[in-house]
């Protein structure tokens, strides 16, 4: 039974820390805001390597006003005075401030954040801080010069015309090489997927007020709403190779849409008043995608972790099954286990690691951190990071039990009936592309698919300065859209710190018959010459690799790409097929610094 709260909020000291987390989360959300809209700005310059700078800083702003709002109470406050009840009338505060504000839910994450910073894990239950949400964020409104999306009425003008005007809203200052020619292109697109609809007069499009940056493309985000009938439709804006305005291609189908959203992606950058109802617009375009996940590809990765723990103890409360080891070849570094009925996997580092692992906790959580701040292209799945995590240890299988304690004991804390973790991620659950391509044995060409997609990932990470480091299949994963995602990362290091090198002539017969090398191995060396040995064991991969890939295992390839990084060029990784652009040359493949 929770304790009654006080009749009257009497405490100045709980209303003034209430006002101080406030502050706190206004001043990160006005620096968010900030960042985002600059996004434009960085697009309009072509500035590419200050778009990814900024991206990436913006990712740390969080944890940063976090810090210093802790910083602040911990000066200001001694513990004596933080008592039950200011803690409790605190909260009570804070939910009177949050009416009328344009974004409640991640003000009472913010407020969660800096809370569990200075309380003990004990104390996070629903009287300290936000288990549930406490303020609604339906019918939220925005200013009405800002309003999260603007309705066109084809009927009124055409479509042409009515097309023309929604990319013109948004008043792009670089101008376009030909808008009416771009504009009609998507009209015949929108055409093969609607027909000619004779309730077009009562057709309307929405579309959401602020563009989506990423990489080098804008994003135009909308729906057309035809009657009973609904479709999303999503308009890339790049440049071309003289620097001026294209279209792209527009996305209809909903598995391309879900790509541009993946969780492998980067964040977008967006200028939103109201996250929720932008949230709620991407909900209706996406209605199999998790709010959680459409946070945090927003950039809004702090409120995706609340409401996504918030599903996890949903699901865990209705169901039953056993917390496994995940299936697949056990890693050296990570004890990896999985809920079977839920998506996702749990990885611990282990306490120790075995030859020829080289490596520390700290360093494995430097690369991970690495992969969040970075352009993940498409082909590294996201990690969701979470400290002091119960579990219900009875949930706990006995050989996973016995393997965490064994091998990730300082991680492991008995309470009660509960087993705390103090350190894991997760991830989204895939299938190990090792086991992928064994069950697909006898289909030639489900092999010649999964290995395609393998070396289209590795030169897609390539593309973007990346480089596994361990290549084996093991430690790649398939997706429920059948592509090849990277998603161990002890061992990555950027493509600008490798030395790609051919493996030296030996020199005589003894050199030849050696068991170890005749020539000396730096620490960044790599021999690309060597993949074939651990990854073409079987004939069908092999050919099928040497179809598609046999540059990989050449030093030329990897040394050309390491060039052109050095050089300063940002390659183009579309989160779309070359084949539904408008012009595959008009947008340049690379673009120089």
């Amino acid at each position: 039974m929770q304790p009654a709260f006080p009749k009257l909020l009497s405490s100045q000291i709980a209303f003034d820390i209430a006002r101080t987390i406030l502050d706190g989360f206004d001043k990160h959300y006005r620096l968010f805001r900030r960042a985002s809209a600059q996004a434009r700005q960085h697009f309009e310059d072509g500035a590419w390597r200050l778009a990814q700078d900024a991206a990436r800083e913006r990712i740390g702003f969080y944890d940063k006003r976090v810090h210093e709002c802790v910083q602040i109470l911990e000066d200001e406050y001694t513990a004596e005075e933080l008592s039950d009840e200011v803690w409790r009338e605190l909260k009570l505060h804070y939910i009177g401030m949050l009416t009328d504000h344009k974004q409640p839910e991640l003000a009472e994450t913010f407020f969660n954040s800096v809370c569990c910073n200075i309380l003990h894990r004990t104390y996070f239950n629903n009287d300290f801080i936000f288990v549930r949400p406490a303020v609604s964020t339906d019918y939220i409104e925005t200013g009405e010069l800002a309003p999260t999306y603007r309705v066109y009425y084809p009927a009124r003008d055409g479509m042409h015309a009515t097309l023309k005007r929604i990319v013109t809203n948004f008043q792009l200052e670089r101008p376009f090489a030909d808008l009416d020619r771009d504009v009609a292109l998507v009209r015949a697109r929108l055409r093969e997927l609607a027909g000619d609809d004779p309730r077009e007069a009562n057709q309307q499009l929405q579309v959401l007020a602020s563009l989506f940056y990423r990489n080098k493309g804008a994003y135009i985000i909308g729906k057309g709403i035809n009657g009973n009938r609904e479709y999303p439709f999503i308009v890339p804006i790049l440049h071309d190779e003289n620097g001026r305005l294209v279209l792209d291609t527009v996305l209809l189908k909903q598995d391309l849409i879900t790509l541009l959203f993946s969780f492998t992606r980067a964040y977008f950058l967006v200028d939103m008043e109201v996250p929720s109802a932008y949230v709620q617009f991407l909900h209706s375009l996406l209605p199999n995608k998790p709010r959680s996940e459409i946070y945090t590809i927003l950039g809004l990765q702090k409120q995706g972790k609340t409401l996504f723990y918030r599903d996890y103890l949903h699901h865990l409360k209705h169901s039953s099954d056993q917390f496994q080891i995940a299936p697949g070849i056990r890693g050296l570094v990570m004890v990896v286990f999985a809920l079977p009925s839920f998506p996702y996997v749990f990885k611990v580092i282990k306490d120790f690691f075995p030859p020829p692992k080289d490596t520390t906790r700290a360093l494995i959580k430097e690369k991970y951190l690495l992969v969040k701040n970075h352009d993940r292209v498409g082909r590294m799945a996201d990690t969701l990071e979470y400290s002091n995590v119960a579990f219900p240890r009875a949930r706990f299988d006995d050989a996973l039990l016995q393997e965490l304690r064994q091998v990730a004991p300082s991680l492991i804390e008995d309470d009660g009936d509960q087993l705390i973790i103090r350190h894991l991620y997760i991830e989204r659950r895939m299938v190990p592309l090792n086991l992928w391509l064994a069950n697909a044995v006898d289909d030639p060409a489900r092999i010649a698919h999964g290995i395609r997609e393998y070396g289209n990932a590795i030169k897609e990470l390539v593309a973007a300065n990346i480089f596994p480091g361990d290549m084996l299949y093991k430690n790649f994963g398939v997706t429920r859209h059948e592509r090849v995602v990277f998603y161990d990362y002890d061992e990555i290091e950027y493509i600008s710190d490798c030395h790609f090198r051919a493996i030296p002539a030996p020199r005589n017969e003894e050199d030849e018959m050696a068991s170890e090398p005749w020539y000396s191995v730096g620490r960044h060396d790599v021999f690309p010459e060597q993949f074939g040995a651990f990854l073409l064991g079987n004939p069908e991969i092999k050919k099928q690799f040497m179809k598609y890939h046999a540059d990989l295992l050449t030093p030329q390839f990897w040394q050309t790409r390491q060039q052109r990084i050095g050089l300063g060029i940002i390659e183009d990784v579309f989160p779309y097929p070359q084949e539904i652009r408008f012009c595959k040359q008009s947008a340049t493949q690379t673009d120089t610094i």
